[in-house]
């Protein structure tokens, strides 16, 4: 009888793990299958009227654009899964590649010690954000606001508002020497930062914990987890991502000026609504994220190759941020 009860108990154990693996994969099915479609239905609207589209070469400037973007959004993804928001990525990453400017051009640091500063400078930024939510406990609105300002002042500050430019050929190789005729240095980073923040948030208990948090901060915390430890852990992260973007920028561009990132907030959030994450929290994923960023490519690309003004790309921008959110909110309803 003892072994039999011990047989039934080891299938019980296996029972509860494959349903695990099973309401994990669905839940992400569930996700990820909204923005998949509305991908798919745009790449083929681009591909019948945009002749230009469907080559190698153009494919390559979407990967190349969407770098910086979608390092960005990664960050975002785990603060937005959180429960919060980060307004302050953009001039989070600016102050960031100009203490890579800074330290590498005019003090004359190593470029490897100037992309350590710059990582850690926009991983302090992020630090700041997460206790001004779980000390001070302002709104992650107003204190991400508020870093936003902080951020842009030390950006100008830095270097008295003026640009570094004319970085190192092997470091802007980085971005614009093709391994294989498609792959460079700066999307092959960004992929590996896609595998690790996914690995992270469906392998590791502190990924389990972020979904907790944003679901009901209260029941995570009676469930014994540490909130404000989880809180401030996503904002280091979405900092740590914006200094990241912050040398990828500088690589791409061959410069760090005091604005760069002005306006790549409202592209990461993009992104990652787009991706399904839903701006009340608990909800998201990495394979989201990196379809809202494949999307967002294409719709800028497409633009530009119709000759649309940046001003008609801010507004559908916007829009889409506004239809992902009405769909979320409808979708929660009707659960």
């Amino acid at each position: 009888m003892a072994a039999t009860g011990k047989h039934s108990k080891g299938k019980m154990g296996m029972f509860r793990i494959e349903s695990k693996k099973i309401s994990v994969w669905k839940r992400v099915k569930a996700v990820v299958r909204g923005p998949m479609i509305a991908l798919i239905a745009l790449f083929a609207v681009l591909c019948v009227t945009t002749p230009s589209f469907l080559t190698l070469q153009n494919f390559i400037n979407i990967m190349s654009q969407i770098t910086v973007w979608g390092i960005l959004a990664l960050g975002m993804t785990f603060v937005i899964i959180s429960g919060g928001i980060d307004l302050s990525v953009g001039f989070v990453l600016s102050f960031s590649t100009m203490v890579f400017g800074w330290s590498a051009k005019i003090i004359g640091l190593p470029i490897g010690v100037a992309i350590i500063l710059a990582i850690l400078a926009g991983s302090l930024c992020g630090l700041a954000n997460g206790l001004m939510v779980t000390k001070a406990k302002l709104p992650a609105f107003i204190a991400t606001l508020a870093m936003y300002y902080i951020s842009k002042g030390l950006a100008h500050i830095i270097t008295n508002g003026k640009q570094v430019l004319d970085y190192p050929e092997w470091f802007l190789a980085y971005s614009f020497k093709y391994y294989f005729n498609f792959l460079s240095v700066t999307t092959f980073l960004f992929i590996v930062l896609i595998v690790v923040c996914w690995v992270f948030l469906t392998h590791r208990e502190a990924g389990r914990n972020l979904y907790a948090v944003g679901g009901n901060a209260e029941v995570a915390r009676l469930a014994g987890i540490r909130v404000s430890l989880v809180t401030t852990g996503a904002y280091v992260v979405s900092g740590m991502m914006a200094g990241i973007a912050g040398v990828v920028y500088a690589s791409r561009v061959n410069a760090s000026t005091p604005l760069a990132g002005m306006g790549y907030e409202l592209n990461a959030i993009a992104i990652a609504v787009i991706g399904g994450a839903s701006l009340r929290g608990g909800v998201g994923t990495i394979g989201g994220t990196v379809i809202g960023a494949l999307f967002l490519g294409f719709l800028m690309n497409g633009l530009n190759l119709h000759g649309m003004s940046p001003h008609i790309q801010t507004i559908s921008i916007g829009t889409i941020i506004a239809v992902a959110v009405f769909f979320d909110m409808l979708s929660r309803r009707k659960k």
